[in-house]
């Protein structure tokens, strides 16, 4: 750790921890509602660390971010920089992780956790591992990992190989039964 501190320093940390918690949001609130992005921004964490060579900033203990309708809880989140001082990856760990956030103003809130989840800003990809799921109205879609394009739209859900044919470790998809005719495939 740097001893060699001026005055400015801890503004110049106040500053940039603000600047990354709003360039974290901005990234995940890409498939909000367009009302959240105009909302303010609420971080709070036990400790917040900034490292300027690396371009990491760590929020540690009960992390708690809000905009709008977008809350994301986690034990800790890390926001690493590229090289344009933009944010490229943020990753939440929890036990497990959660996030909500309204996408449609039709719709309920989009809900998911899991024990790590990773947004790629560079790819528009959330990938979720460790008991991932993701639910919506009724529906959802549960494995041991979930990855999510935020540009294609897709979804891949990934279970624990299981010879037994159990349930156990496997992807689960919840269908309500007032949306089986929109799935493709599903009959009336």
């Amino acid at each position: 750790m740097n001893h060699n501190l001026n005055r400015n320093t801890p503004k110049t940390f106040l500053k940039r921890a603000a600047l990354l918690g709003s360039l974290a949001l901005c990234s995940v609130a890409a498939f909000a509602l367009p009302s959240d992005r105009n909302q303010p921004i609420s971080l709070v964490a036990d400790r917040a660390t900034f490292n300027e060579k690396t371009g990491i900033t760590t929020y540690t203990g009960n992390v708690i971010i809000e905009q709008g309708t977008m809350k994301l809880q986690a034990n800790s989140i890390v926001a690493n920089l590229n090289s344009k001082k933009e944010i490229s990856t943020i990753t939440a760990t929890g036990g497990p992780a959660h996030f909500q956030q309204k996408t449609d103003p039709a719709k309920g809130p989009a809900k998911g956790q899991a024990q790590k989840i990773i947004y790629n800003a560079e790819t528009g990809i959330i990938t979720m591992t460790g008991n991932a799921l993701l639910q919506q109205d009724g529906a959802s879609i549960r494995g041991n990992s979930l990855k999510y394009s935020m540009n294609k739209g897709d979804i891949v859900a990934e279970g624990t190989p299981n010879k037994s044919g159990s349930s156990t470790g496997r992807v689960q998809i919840v269908i309500p039964p007032s949306s089986t005719k929109s799935f493709p495939g599903a009959r009336d």
